[in-house]
């Protein structure tokens, strides 16, 4: 049988190596901002590059909405929430897809839009301070010329809470995205006809106890109405974490990346 030995500085050295692998939660990758004027009315969000950005060259950006759970001013929470920050790694965000990623945080109270999650129906209120402060942030981040991003190809996603973000988003400012993908959302079915031919993929769980599913079901009938041709999952037996699927889902992620703004 062989031995081994190890001096006591080669110990250190790998439980100083095992612990840094430890803190090594992805949050170096992002650069962390507060924009605003005051503190008042400062928003925080954090944005990530493509692995690899060749000067001259224009790539694609993902806004993700996090959920109720990504709430807070850590300037954190909203990757951590759901498992985000690991999900673009899983598909390549940064790598295959060559994309930005933009992320803000919602403060503790507050909501992308101001309505109650439980309601089967809403009229869009006016824009919430953080959903205003998050979409001039982004059209900033996209106008800077130093970021090399493809203005034709801006994503929205977004979970839950998000999910009521993205549709929020997109009904508002219809011209500024390429694609959708609300997670457990709902929307104003009255405004179907804004969001018609904007490719959108929803996805719901049929379980949902929290969102009713129904809120989906009536946005994607509201763009059908309207002309449009969104796609939708809806996951059988799935509860209010349809963002698992999201996740797994290649051709979500193949499909979402191939979309040009028209």
């Amino acid at each position: 049988m062989k031995t081994f030995s190890f001096s006591l500085a080669s110990i250190l050295l790998l439980m100083n190596v095992a612990q840094a692998e430890k803190l090594d939660d992805g949050f170096a990758s992002y650069v962390p901002v507060t924009w605003g004027d005051s503190p008042k009315t400062a928003f925080n969000y954090r944005w990530r590059a493509p692995d690899k950005v060749e000067l001259g060259n224009k790539y694609p950006l993902l806004f993700f909405l996090h959920g109720a759970g990504g709430r807070g001013n850590d300037n954190k929470g909203q990757l951590n929430d759901a498992g985000g920050i690991k999900a673009f790694v899983k598909q390549g965000v940064f790598t295959s897809r060559q994309s930005y990623v933009f992320a803000g945080q919602v403060p503790n109270g507050q909501r992308w839009v101001d309505v109650h999650w439980g309601t089967l129906e809403h009229k869009m209120p006016k824009a919430s301070k953080s959903m205003a402060m998050a979409l001039e942030a982004l059209e900033e981040f996209i106008g800077d010329k130093k970021n090399q991003i493809d203005p034709d190809r801006v994503y929205v996603m977004g979970l839950s809470m998000g999910g009521y973000g993205t549709w929020d988003a997109i009904q508002r400012r219809p011209d500024l995205f390429a694609a959708a993908v609300p997670i457990c959302g709902g929307g104003d079915k009255s405004l179907g006809k804004k969001i018609a031919k904007l490719p959108v993929w929803a996805w719901h769980g049929d379980k949902d106890g929290v969102i009713k599913v129904s809120r989906s079901r009536d946005m994607i009938e509201a763009i059908k109405v309207a002309g449009g041709s969104p796609k939708y999952s809806e996951i059988k037996g799935r509860g209010h974490n349809a963002w698992t699927d999201v996740w797994n889902s290649n051709e979500l992620w193949d499909w979402l990346y191939s979309q040009k703004r028209k």
